[in-house]
């Protein structure tokens, strides 16, 4: 791959992406459910490198020829790995795909100043956009949510991804406990003065599971409630969309042309091949998907892919009304909307008219002229309704 490509622009297709999961983080944060280890003897990445090589060999066996047109190397934390692993699994990449230059490569990130070092060295094996965990931007409310950094390291990789990246985004989670709006309207702004082009803001969730779900139960971490959250979520799309940042997803939002073309991906219901522990797959074959799931625990995953050359623990042919489901749960996400067309055409149906009018008439959805549907503002504050009312 030529490493110094410009970013391709974004064709409005699904496309295809290639999703590597790495597994590894340095502490597991309270609220976090996502497939993330740690491990306290150092992880042998040559032979994970191996693996994520013979796993794609697989995939692409499974998918076929297919062009690439984004790279998202997730976790975990990503960034633990050596500079010269993500040139590896690039190159794997680039062996079983075709891989176009100026494609976007997005490496997910902890803004701790021993990783953030290492963003020369991921630049030049090829990754182009680098999304980093922030999370908050007072150091009180980083220690709630378990995380490493404070903020002087926050800032200190963020202008080092703004000097070496061509694009860079960071996340924060908001509607955390006792969060005003005041507070979350300053600390939002000061995000926006430091951001580039995109950002992720997402509302603390308490997942079942994780320390925050005991906490919970137990009375002892309250979140806001629903009329706050709503609130807190209305003042994040008026700020956003004022500074120039507006959603074009319920938690995501970029300057016009520095969407995620990743997660544009998913949203749009494109297909993707998924390499590494826990790592989730869509691939079209003939009419129908096939979704994959990989095993989750890294060290079983390694032996699986050793033996068999994948680590695919669970598969599912998709069929029409399936796919016609998920694309409706992901489209609607977007503040482009679904392709009605395309969502006719795997359902085989028409949307249920009294169901439409009943969400036109009270302003939850909207049409775009005969070919797209999607939420309005309103909308979005229910979307878990409007896509179950919809789906019926």
């Amino acid at each position: 791959m030529t490493r110094e490509a410009q970013l391709l622009p974004d064709t409005g297709e699904p496309g295809f992406g290639v999703y590597v999961h790495w597994p590894f983080c340095a502490a597991k944060c309270p609220y976090c459910d996502f497939n993330s280890h740690v491990r306290h003897q150092p992880v042998d990445q040559e032979r994970f490198t191996a693996a994520f090589l013979k796993e794609m060999a697989s995939m692409r066996a499974i998918g076929g020829p297919k062009t690439v047109t984004s790279i998202f190397l997730g976790g975990g934390t990503p960034s633990l790995m050596k500079p010269e692993t993500v040139g590896a699994v690039l190159d794997g990449i680039a062996k079983h795909w075709h891989v176009p230059d100026g494609i976007e490569i997005t490496m997910e990130a902890n803004p701790s100043s021993v990783e953030a070092e290492r963003f020369r060295g991921y630049r030049a094996a090829g990754v182009n956009r680098v999304s980093m965990g922030v999370q908050a931007l007072n150091d009180r409310d980083l220690k709630f949510l378990g995380r490493l950094h404070n903020v002087a390291d926050a800032l200190k990789a963020i202008k080092l991804a703004r000097d070496i990246f061509p694009r860079m985004s960071f996340d924060l989670i908001y509607a955390r406990p006792n969060q005003t709006v005041e507070e979350w309207e300053r600390e939002l702004k000061e995000a926006i003065s430091y951001a580039v082009d995109h950002l992720s803001l997402y509302q603390l969730t308490i997942e079942e599971g994780t320390p925050f779900y005991g906490l919970h139960k137990a009375g002892k971490l309250i979140v806001p409630d629903g009329d706050q959250s709503a609130l807190l979520y209305e003042t994040t799309q008026e700020i956003t969309e004022r500074e120039g940042m507006p959603a074009y997803e319920v938690s995501n939002h970029a300057r016009p042309g520095a969407e995620s073309r990743h997660n544009l991906t998913y949203w749009r219901y494109g297909d993707y091949a998924g390499i590494g522990p826990g790592a989730h797959g869509r691939l079209t074959l003939g009419p129908k998907k096939l979704a994959t799931a990989t095993e989750r625990k890294p060290e079983t995953w390694l032996e699986l892919v050793e033996r068999d050359g994948h680590g695919i623990a669970d598969q599912e042919m998709l069929g029409d009304d399936e796919q016609a489901d998920e694309l409706l749960l992901m489209g609607l996400r977007l503040k482009e909307g679904i392709d009605l067309v395309r969502w006719q055409q795997l359902s085989g149906r028409e949307p249920d008219q009294a169901r439409e009018e009943f969400l036109l008439e009270h302003g939850f959805i909207e049409r775009l002229g005969n070919s797209r549907l999607r939420c309005t503002p309103a909308g979005m504050l229910i979307l878990d309704s409007v896509v179950a009312d919809l789906a019926r």
